[in-house]
């Protein structure tokens, strides 16, 4: 998982990510077969919350603690029942993270207080990412940064400033391995308010790796953020939407993110270099190109017209662009039609 973080990860395919979040729909056996799905999809790693309703919210009936957002399935829910239906039980932490070791996975997971962090710590969490809401968390940055563990911040909702404020509390708690996420906090989310040319600003501007965390439906936006440089992508699993979750409606299902790792990494490779000329794979097709031949049998001596020659495939004459100095001279000797144009064939 360090690969992600380094220069030369530039060079390798994205890891992708998917993020189990609250598509458990509280049972271990579904939240084990979401490990495996993935797995069967390709991605690199899973991503689980560490939370309870406790930890991230108060159970207080005041407006302030209910959703407000019209047209979405969370809207009129406290967030206390949200988060207590979303939450992963810390005791699946455990075989979530055996599971995903056996299939070859990589995991970790995003705290969003003290105790979680200490906890994840002591399962020996590899990696740390920091949600969207809490990038303005300092304490928890720093909390987290200071385990020397690499750390992943998503920037949803974030200005620039407060970008730079987490990354300097990140930095100045000795964060080495730090990864930006451009992000965007809405489930789901537009793909004309994804703006994935900003994966690029983030990396160059902070000088350290860049990603996209993607709540879009499907899987464009996402190709295109590699195609910008995204080291990282994202993405929420679930078995099934119509199982239904707090975060199903927004999330892949498992050919879906099969997809998602297959075009992600067909669009990295495509980025390829540089390059002019044939490929060694194209010579073989260079005959396939127009030149010049006879377009019918023509005697000794003739001064060769349109009639007589044209350019046609295959590549084995001269190349069109002579045509305008072969027009006018005279043949040297008989020759059929279908015969390659040479310089030898004409009079000087």
């Amino acid at each position: 998982m360090a690969d992600c973080w380094t220069a030369q990860a530039a060079t390798q395919p994205p890891y992708i990510v998917a993020e189990l979040s609250g598509n458990h729909n509280h049972s271990l056996e579904r939240a084990l077969a979401l490990v495996a799905a993935a797995a069967e999809a390709g991605v690199d790693a899973i991503k689980l919350q560490t939370y309870t309703a406790e930890t991230i919210t108060l159970d207080v009936d005041r407006e302030d603690f209910v959703v407000r957002s019209p047209g979405s399935v969370w809207d009129g829910r406290r967030l206390h029942s949200l988060y207590a239906e979303a939450s992963l039980p810390w005791g699946w932490h455990e075989p979530l993270a055996r599971r995903a070791r056996e299939l070859g996975l990589d995991w970790f997971s995003s705290p969003f207080d003290a105790t979680a962090v200490d906890f994840l710590m002591s399962l020996g969490v590899p990696a740390f990412k920091i949600a969207s809401p809490e990038i303005v968390d300092h304490d928890l940055v720093r909390r987290c940064a200071a385990t020397g563990k690499p750390l992943i911040l998503s920037t949803g909702m974030a200005t620039l400033e407060e970008i730079a404020e987490a990354v300097h509390v990140a930095r100045t708690a000795e964060c080495t391995a730090l990864m930006l996420l451009k992000c965007t906090t809405d489930y789901p989310a537009s793909p004309v308010d994804a703006n994935v040319r900003t994966i690029g600003d983030l990396g160059a501007r902070f000088g350290c790796a860049a990603g996209f965390s993607d709540h879009t439906p499907g899987i464009g936006a996402a190709v295109a953020a590699v195609a910008l440089g995204a080291r990282l992508i994202e993405k929420h699993l679930t078995l099934a939407r119509a199982d239904g979750g707090p975060d199903a409606h927004f999330s892949l299902e498992p050919l879906e993110m099969a997809a998602l790792v297959t075009e992600c990494r067909a669009a990295h490779a495509a980025l390829g270099d540089v390059h002019y000329g044939p490929l060694e794979r194209e010579r073989g097709y260079l005959r396939g190109r127009r030149s010049l031949y006879f377009a019918a049998d023509v005697p000794a001596g003739t001064v060769l017209t349109e009639h007589h020659v044209r350019s046609v495939r295959p590549g084995f004459g001269l190349a069109p662009k002579h045509l305008a100095a072969v027009l006018g001279r005279r043949l040297r000797s008989a020759v059929a039609r279908g015969t390659p144009v040479h310089w030898e064939l004409l009079d000087e």
